[in-house]
C-alpha cells in the first residue's frame, strides 16, 4: 500500500486548525467576555490568567496558514480571495487585541479604552473566523482553478449563524478556563457565565447542525444515508453525553473538568465539519488531491514538520506547565 502524503498533510492541517481553535479559543472568549468582569481585580485576573500563553497560541494560526499554502496551493489560492474582507478584519482584530494587551499595564490614564479594545478585537476576530468557516461550507465559486465569485460572496444568513456560533462557542471556552484557573468573586462570576454559554453553545450547534444538510444534497447524503447514519449518529449522542458531563460538573463546582467537557464539545463539532467536507477541501470544487502541492513538495515539507510540530507541542506545554497555578482574586498567581 502506498504512502498517501496527501492524506497525511490534510491531517496535520486539521490537527494545526483544531490546535488553534483550543488554544486561542478560550483567550479569545476570555477577551468577548472582559467588559462583563469588574474593573480591578477581576479584569487584572482574567488578563493574567492567558498572559503567558495567549501569544504563543496564536502559532497555530501561522502553521495552519503556511500549511495550506504550502501544501494545498490551489485551495489556498482559491479560499483566500473569497475570504479577503474576512481575513483582513480577523487580523486587524487579533493585531489590536494584541496591542490592547500590552497597553492596559503601561497606559493606566486610559486602561478603560484598551480594555475595550481588547474585548472588540476579541469579538471582531472571533466573528470573523466564524464567518469564514460558513463561507466555506456554503461553497465558493470555482471557475478553471481561480475564485469566480464576488467581494461579498461569503456573506449570508448561514455565514452570520456560524459566526455567532462561534462567538458564543469561544465565550464558553473563555469562562471555563477562568473556572479552572482563577478564584475568588471572578471565577464565581465565570461559573455563572459558563451556564448560559453552555446553553448558548448548544443551541447554535444544533442550528447549524440542521442548516448544514439543507446547503447541498452531498452534506444531507454523508450526514443520513446508510450504512454511514450509523458512524454520523454518534457524534449528536457524544455531545449530549459530553453537554449532560459539562452541566452536571458545573453543578459540583468542578475546576478543569468543565473545560475538558467544552473542549470535547468542540472536538465533536469539528468531527461533524470534517464528516461534511470531506474529501473536498474547497466544497463540491476541490478535494485534497487535487489541490495538494507536488509530492516531493510535501515529502520535503513532512520532513520540517516532523521536527516543528514536536517541538511546538514541547514548548507550549512547558509554558502551561510552569504556569499551571490558578491566579489570585488580586490578579497575581
Amino acid at each position: 500500500m502506498s504512502f498517501d502524503l496527501t492524506f497525511v498533510w490534510a491531517a496535520i492541517l486539521a490537527f494545526a486548525v483544531f490546535a488553534y481553535v483550543v488554544m486561542d479559543g478560550f483567550d479569545l472568549g476570555i477577551g468577548i467576555l472582559f467588559s462583563t468582569f469588574k474593573v480591578g481585580g477581576e479584569r487584572d485576573a482574567a488578563m493574567n490568567a492567558i498572559a503567558p500563553v495567549w501569544d504563543g497560541n496564536e502559532t497555530w494560526l501561522v502553521m495552519g496558514g503556511g500549511g495550506l499554502m504550502a501544501a494545498f496551493p490551489l485551495a489556498y489560492a482559491i479560499i483566500l480571495p473569497a475570504t479577503y474582507p474576512l481575513m483582513i478584519a480577523m487580523l486587524l482584530g487579533l493585531v489590536f487585541r494584541g496591542v490592547a494587551f500590552e497597553y492596559r499595564w503601561r497606559d493606566p490614564r486610559h486602561r478603560a479604552f484598551w480594555d475595550a479594545a481588547f474585548g472588540l478585537g476579541s469579538f471582531v476576530a472571533t466573528l470573523a473566523q466564524g464567518i469564514t468557516l460558513g463561507a466555506i461550507l456554503q461553497g465558493i465559486k470555482v471557475k478553471d482553478g481561480a475564485y469566480a465569485g464576488g467581494w461579498l460572496d461569503w456573506l449570508s444568513p448561514f455565514t452570520l449563524l456560524t459566526g455567532a456560533a462561534l462567538v458564543v462557542g469561544y465565550a464558553l471556552l473563555g469562562a471555563t478556563w477562568l473556572i479552572w484557573r482563577t478564584e475568588g468573586p471572578g471565577r464565581d462570576h465565570a461559573r455563572r457565565l459558563a451556564w448560559w454559554f453552555a446553553l448558548g453553545t448548544l443551541a447554535m450547534l444544533g442550528a447549524v447542525s440542521l442548516a448544514t444538510p439543507f446547503l447541498a444534497f452531498d452534506y444531507w447524503r454523508r450526514w443520513f444515508a446508510m450504512p454511514g447514519l450509523l458512524f454520523t449518529g454518534a457524534v449528536p449522542v457524544m455531545t449530549g453525553i459530553a453537554a449532560l458531563t459539562l452541566f452536571r460538573s458545573l453543578a459540583r463546582g468542578h475546576d478543569w473538568l468543565p473545560f475538558l467537557m467544552a473542549l470535547a464539545i468542540f472536538l465533536l463539532g469539528f468531527a461533524g465539519l470534517g464528516i461534511s467536507l470531506y474529501p473536498y477541501i474547497v466544497p463540491r470544487a476541490l478535494t485534497f488531491w487535487q489541490a495538494a502541492a507536488p509530492e516531493r513538495s510535501q515529502a520535503f515539507m513532512l520532513v520540517g514538520a516532523v521536527v516543528i510540530i514536536p517541538a511546538i507541542l514541547a514548548y507550549t506545554g512547558w509554558a502551561y506547565w510552569v504556569f499551571r497555578g490558578k491566579v489570585a482574586s488580586d490578579g497575581y498567581h
